[in-house]
């Protein structure tokens, strides 16, 4: 059984954390059995944060791939954390590398892919990936299911 004691936001009423820096990302043990490793996926398809210079909202369809080790990332302080960028004024690239390096921070996994695909501001959608290396031998990697921009539909 997976022990939960220590696990602060989940069954509870949790304010939405005022940025991503105080947001607290909680992690449960994990018990990693042998062969290849799982992989565990998060897709937030209605990501927002805020343009850093116009403050306007920017969208994003945030795809995070992981393998992991020993502690896997609880679900729900995944997703106050990133509510949490709803008033994050940052740049595409920062908002979704700062996710990535969160998540490995939390639960160092033995690999790790983030995927976000920005909608367009000024006619050009942007998309920034970004891993911790290869993935492990043997492990299957599903596309992430979002394709290139042409409305994205």
């Amino acid at each position: 059984m997976t022990i939960t004691d220590t696990l602060t936001q989940l069954g509870t009423h949790v304010q939405t954390p005022a940025s991503p820096e105080t947001a607290v990302l909680e992690t449960v043990p994990y018990d990693r059995i042998g062969g290849p490793p799982a992989i565990v996926r998060f897709t937030c398809p209605e990501f927002t944060s805020l343009c850093p210079v116009t403050g306007q909202p920017d969208f994003a369809h945030i795809v995070i791939d992981y393998a992991p080790d020993k502690l896997l990332v609880e679900s729900k302080s995944l997703k106050l954390f990133m509510v949490s960028f709803r008033n994050h004024g940052a740049f595409h690239e920062d908002c979704t590398v700062m996710i990535g390096r969160r998540v490995v921070a939390a639960t160092k996994p033995l690999w790790l892919r983030i995927a976000g695909y920005w909608y367009p501001r000024g006619g050009i959608p942007i998309d920034v990936f970004w891993q911790t290396g290869k993935p492990p031998e043997g492990v299957w990697l599903p596309e992430t299911g979002v394709a290139p921009y042409r409305g994205r539909g």
